[in-house]
């Protein structure tokens, strides 16, 4: 193993073991080496400077010099940094030091300086321990989300005697350090044309061709060659050759997380490498409970970006131990997890319950991103949670700023879709109100119209707006460069007339133009009703034909002129005989049949969806008599018999005068 020597406060590289690599540094601040490392150093990270440049680096820079008092110093004059307190009793010498110890040390800092610090007051460095102090400095090092180091950093004298020496000899690294060297470099803005860069690349690629790296080495080498060169590397395909020759089963958790992420960002060849995909999805489900949350969190979003539906076992048993992490998680990786639940169709009562611990315990502070992703994940999932609705919208009324317009329209659809209205339902509605006053012409068109329609489900009516959305510099907007519109927006233009009408009498202002109505409601997409379950269809129909004696007394799926569809119409005379369903005169009162399969409900509950609320709740005001039959009431009945005498309770508890 090569070994790196830095003695303390001087900074030397004096043991590397690669001959002719000495390289020491003096803080000379006039000395035309110094000036020469940062002309060439800092256009590669520094973030002062305005474009990228490439690096060069030239042996001129290691010359050995000597500090004259005995402190290393910066260019300008100043101390490099001040040692690290804490280790001041810390063993100079890490021959025999664990590597572990060493790691954990090096986590524990949170800016490149305490990391420059503590490795200067170290005489000799493995090349694998530089190699982590380096990514480590990466790491930590970067600022406000730039991807280059600030100046200070690339000016320290340790920081570039690691640089230098990774540059001049890198066959004599070993295969660890070479790419995790080259690995750490990966996370920065760097020039892929420089000296470091490519004497790097070229020994990695020079020992894969000769097929000399590891499995780990194998593994963190095509993610950086992935980063560095996009997902058409031409040598991606060598590695992962090379790789399906390998024993997975004893690769260790972080190198298969670490093939995830490589084959995630090359997704055009996931049916080239699906066999090895499998083998990895396979060898996956023994490391699970091994996963930390982070790595939980990547694992399940490469299994959504390379579409791995077949791998529905993995699936189930990373979302089983997701439970136990969701304390855990930072705002990004939660909001993963999410997505992949709701890609995957995927929900657990456990998760959703420590999920609402969360939330209603940190609403305030989670990022509106997570925020918006966690009402999806309700509304997608139909999952009514009250605490979390709740917590969400406290957290608008106190926060609505941080909030995006296409945010806030996340927020709010899921009140309507579940049909919940919280206790600050009053507090929530105003904000809503003032938010939209404001800032209305920032909403997209369709952002607006799915927040508006939400809003009619829980009976929330829109009418300061009403005006707006059926104007036809709205309806323009709303067409945008497509030569018509939608079907979803024009159904849900229609309800909304529909509404101002049965709902708000009191509105006169401009209606939806005919050539904007639909017909129906019910379509085989992006639907404002759900199909009636069909095992709950034929269990009725059964039923009522016992009942009423034959199938001519009622119809079945009735589209009516107001749009909905009715599941089973039963048709009334002035005295309350039940009419043939061809009869269409002397019809005194339609009696509307409501089949409500499990859809229909959120989510192993008995509260019914808003847009079933919605419909029932119109056809009362049209004049029908709404009988509901839930599928929950259905199930309990035991025989035939019990079955026409539940209908018969149910048409008579509704309609006294019914005969037949």
């Amino acid at each position: 193993m090569a070994l790196i020597t830095l003695r303390r406060n001087l900074c030397h590289l004096s043991d590397f073991r690669i001959h002719g690599a000495l390289a020491a540094l003096k803080s000379q601040p006039a000395n035309p080496v110094h000036k020469i490392v940062r002309e060439r150093l800092c256009p590669w990270l520094c973030s002062l400077q305005p474009e990228p440049f490439r690096v060069r680096f030239h042996h001129a820079c290691c010359k050995k010099f000597h500090s004259e008092n005995g402190n290393d110093l910066h260019p300008g004059g100043e101390a490099v940094f001040s040692q690290v307190h804490d280790w001041d009793s810390f063993e100079q010498n890490l021959k025999n030091m664990d590597e572990q110890i060493f790691y954990r040390r090096l986590n524990d800092f949170t800016s490149s300086e305490e990391v420059l610090s503590f490795i200067s007051t170290l005489q000799t460095l493995p090349d694998t321990l530089a190699a982590g102090a380096l990514q480590r400095i990466c790491e930590v090092g970067r600022k406000d989300g730039d991807q280059r180091l600030p100046k200070e950093i690339v000016e320290n004298h340790v920081f570039q005697a690691l640089c230098v020496q990774f540059e001049q000899e890198p066959s004599n690294l070993s295969n660890t350090g070479l790419v995790t060297a080259l690995h750490a470099l990966t996370l920065l803005d760097v020039d892929p044309q420089s000296n470091l860069l490519l004497s790097l690349v070229a020994e990695c690629q020079h020992r894969l061709e000769r097929g000399g790296l590891e499995a780990h080495s194998l593994c963190v080498l095509g993610e950086s060659l992935v980063k560095l060169q996009g997902p058409g590397c031409a040598t991606l395909d060598l590695i992962i050759y090379q790789l399906q020759g390998e024993q997975l089963e004893n690769v260790p958790p972080e190198d298969i997380v670490a093939l995830y992420r490589m084959l995630q960002a090359c997704t055009e060849k996931a049916d080239q490498h699906q066999a090895f995909l499998n083998k990895i999805n396979n060898v996956s489900l023994s490391i699970v409970s091994s996963l930390s949350p982070k790595s939980i969190s990547q694992i399940l979003t490469a299994l959504v970006v390379l579409d791995q539906t077949q791998a529905l076992p993995l699936v189930i048993k990373l979302c089983k131990y997701v439970v136990r992490h969701v304390p855990h998680f930072t705002n990004e990786e939660l909001g993963q997890v999410l997505e992949a639940f709701i890609y995957f169709g995927h929900n657990d009562r456990f998760f959703t319950t420590a999920l609402e611990q969360h939330v209603a315990s940190l609403c305030l502070t989670l990022d509106p991103e997570v925020v918006s992703k966690v009402m999806e994940y309700c509304s997608r999932k139909r999952i009514l949670s009250k605490p979390i609705l709740n917590a969400v919208a406290e957290t608008f009324v106190c926060q609505s700023e941080k909030f995006s317009p296409s945010q806030i329209a996340e927020l709010i659809e899921p009140f309507g879709k579940l049909n919940y209205l919280p206790p600050n339902a009053s507090a929530l509605l105003r904000k809503l109100e003032d938010v939209l006053f404001a800032h209305f012409n920032y909403f997209p068109p369709k952002t607006l119209l799915k927040l508006l329609h939400s809003c009619s489900l829980i009976e929330c009516h829109p009418v300061n707006f009403m005006a707006k959305i059926f104007s036809p510099y709205f309806l323009q907007q709303l067409l945008g460069e497509e030569s018509y519109l939608d079907r979803l927006s024009l159904a849900q233009l229609t309800q909304l007339l529909l509404t101002s009408i049965l709902e708000c009498p009191f509105y006169k202002g401009p209606k939806l133009l005919p050539k904007y109505q639909v017909k129906s409601f019910l379509t085989p997409c992006c639907s404002l009703e759900t199909p009636a379950d069909s095992q709950l269809y034929k269990s009725v129909m059964i039923g009522l034909i016992d009942l009423l004696g034959a199938r001519l007394y009622f119809a079945s799926k009735v589209v009516t002129p107001y749009c909905y569809t009715i599941d089973v119409e039963i048709k009334l005379d002035e005295e309350g005989f039940v009419l043939p369903c061809t009869v269409h005169e002397d019809v005194h009162k339609r009696v509307a049949l409501c089949l409500d399969g499990p859809q229909r409900f959120c989510l192993n509950s008995k509260h019914l969806l808003g847009k079933e609320a919605i419909k029932q709740r119109h056809l009362r005001l049209l004049g029908y008599g709404v009988v509901q039959i839930p599928y929950f009431e259905i199930e309990t009945l035991k025989s035939r018999l019990e079955l026409v005498e539940y209908l018969q309770r149910k048409l008579f508890s509704q309609n006294a005068g019914v005969y037949w």
